[in-house]
């Protein structure tokens, strides 16, 4: 019988308490243990069993869980499992550690006042819960202060020393140095990104990394999880004993996510071996340490519990405003390259798997790195040796991610008032006029909402149009080809709509060329679309098409004229 699926039972003595479907990832916990790293950091997208992971080290090192080795992990690897050697130096081990656990999925407020509320309140229920330390009679009296300044109301400085702090009453306690797990230490920094108060969160977070992972001597090991290696300079300056575990990291590559022989596995308990193709499309294609076929355990899982529903629960499970907003205000080469990653294609990208936030806005590294570790793109096959300066083939990692991207596109214009494919209807159709009522409704509702909507209008305005129409057409891949500053005749064209029955076939084209209103030549829009419309004709724009084996009949030829919100299509 198929074990029952808890979603969102994270704990593992909850999991394994009910007999809830599990997949044994506690060899992690023996080759992190028996590595010997004093603090290591392992980036991996959200929802990849980080919290889980963490919390089966908790339950096997602490002591509050002294004895019960056998019945929380009897039959699992790190019980069972590895030499004679490792299994009696695990099984020995288990119980005799005090751990200190904190997770910062949850702390995802708006401001570093909200950060900080919530962080107090996580840093007091770290020291509730060694209650004992109270009552203990080793206290000094310093000690004791130190325990009275943990409140909820504390400042910055006192809040960031709490694990230090913690770490060396522990020690004095067992005669054991502590273990300290963070869980989703990014969490705040993604929020202080979109939120515009990095500089005060970054300071507080390098405080609070520095004295509790690097000038902390009652410390016996940190173990750190997150989605993305923030810069060194930003966080971990200080931290030149830490261990990093990236998405090209050959260490832990598969502790994290389902293999392809585990998927194998759990779709034949549930009845789903004849499904296995449509999981792999649409759930598999991460990349670790050159390991493929490494899928996403969070939606592998509610697939299972859905009974062979697909699905994009992935990303349904959190925002990805921060993603959105770097795409959205990307320049003209990264939105290229999205159409070509929205179309099945790869592009060539060097990436420092380094975070570098400060630069999202304008080094494309920076935007790839990001994506990269978050799950968005992944970089089949090997690892090259030399990661710094070898260009990797990126592609989208599979069909759910490209399912929440096309949505992220539909996203951003959501508040135009009239339905998403009116534009492309008008465009076929041969219908400027119905095409000019759509893009003013549009621009009217969204031009303050999409991202660089009047700067851009100020330093590069066609460039910002010409994201938005693309935008407007992304959901029309798979009968039509949107391409974008392509090679035709003897030039480049802004956009074409090319069909994919190609040659012989009745759906028809349309090749656009974008041209914001010039006040030094033009009386209004009317003469701004002229020009537009002789740049596609003296440039032969159509004639790439026409090669194509589209007859010229097919094909319509618009100028798009803007000026500000103002909009003409001829």
């Amino acid at each position: 019988m198929a074990r029952t699926i808890s979603i969102g039972a994270q704990g593992f003595e909850e999991i394994r308490k009910g007999g809830y479907f599990y997949v044994d990832k506690t060899g992690f916990l023996r080759d992190w243990w028996l590595a010997g790293d004093v603090v290591t950091l392992v980036c991996r997208p959200r929802r990849f069993g980080k919290t889980l992971n963490l919390d089966t080290v908790r339950c096997f090192l602490s002591t509050e869980y002294a004895g019960r080795g056998e019945e929380l992990f009897g039959g699992l690897d790190v019980w069972e499992g590895g030499t004679p050697e490792r299994r009696s130096a695990m099984r020995t081990l288990q119980g005799t550690v005090p751990v200190v656990f904190l997770s910062f999925a949850n702390v995802k407020q708006g401001d570093m006042q909200g950060v900080l509320k919530r962080v107090n309140s996580l840093m007091v229920s770290a020291v509730e819960a060694h209650g004992y330390l109270r009552g203990w009679e080793g206290l000094t009296d310093a000690d004791r202060a130190a325990l009275a300044d943990i409140r909820r109301d504390m400042d910055p400085v006192t809040c960031a020393a709490v694990p230090n702090t913690l770490c060396g009453l522990l020690l004095r306690y067992w005669g054991v140095r502590p273990v300290v797990l963070l869980d989703e230490y990014d969490a705040p920094m993604q929020e202080a990104w979109t939120g515009d108060f990095w500089d005060e969160a970054a300071s507080f977070m390098r405080d609070l990394m520095n004295t509790t992972f690097k000038t902390n001597p009652a410390l016996g090991r940190g173990l750190i999880t997150g989605v993305t290696r923030v810069s060194r300079e930003s966080i971990f300056s200080d931290l030149n004993n830490l261990e990093v575990i990236t998405t090209s990291s050959r260490k832990y590559r598969t502790a994290f996510g389902f293999t392809q022989a585990e998927v194998d596995a759990v779709l034949a308990e549930y009845g789903l071996e004849d499904t296995t193709e449509d999981v792999r499309r649409w759930y598999d294609g991460f990349t670790f340490g050159g390991e493929g076929h490494v899928y996403n355990p969070w939606s592998v899982s509610k697939y299972l519990d859905n009974r062979g529903t697909l699905g994009a629960y992935w990303a349904n499970t959190s925002s990805n405003e921060l993603v959105s907003s770097i795409v959205r205000a990307g320049d003209d080469d990264l939105k290229g390259d999205f159409e070509v990653l929205l179309a099945g294609g790869t592009v060539l990208e060097t990436i420092d798997e380094q975070v570098v936030f400060s630069e999202l806005a304008y080094a494309p590294g920076a935007v790839w790195a990001l994506l990269l570790a978050a799950g968005y793109v992944t970089a089949p096959g090997p690892v090259p040796r030399n990661l710094e300066d070898t260009p990797r083939a990126l592609v989208l990692t599979n069909l759910e991610v490209r399912k929440t991207f096309d949505r992220m596109v539909q996203g951003w214009f959501a508040r135009a008032r009239r339905s998403y494919g009116r534009l492309a209807d008008a465009l076929l159709a041969g219908d400027a006029e119905g095409a000019t009522d759509y893009l003013r409704d549009v621009t009217d509702a969204c031009m303050s909402h999409f991202d660089g909507a009047t700067r851009p209008a100020e330093s590069e305005p066609e460039r910002f149009y010409h994201g938005l129409v693309l935008g407007l057409l992304a959901h029309l891949r798979g009968r039509w080809s949107v391409e974008s500053n392509r090679e035709s005749g003897r030039g480049r064209y802004d956009v074409a709509l090319v069909p994919s029955d190609g040659a012989g076939g009745s759906d028809p084209a349309a090749v656009m060329e974008f041209k914001v209103f010039d006040p030094r030549r033009e009386r209004g829009l009317e003469d701004t679309v002229a020009r537009a419309k002789a740049q596609i004709e003296e440039k032969a724009y159509v004639a790439g098409l026409v090669g194509r084996g589209i007859a010229p009949e097919r094909i319509r030829a618009y100028g798009i004229a803007f000026r500000g919100k103002e909009v003409l299509v001829g």
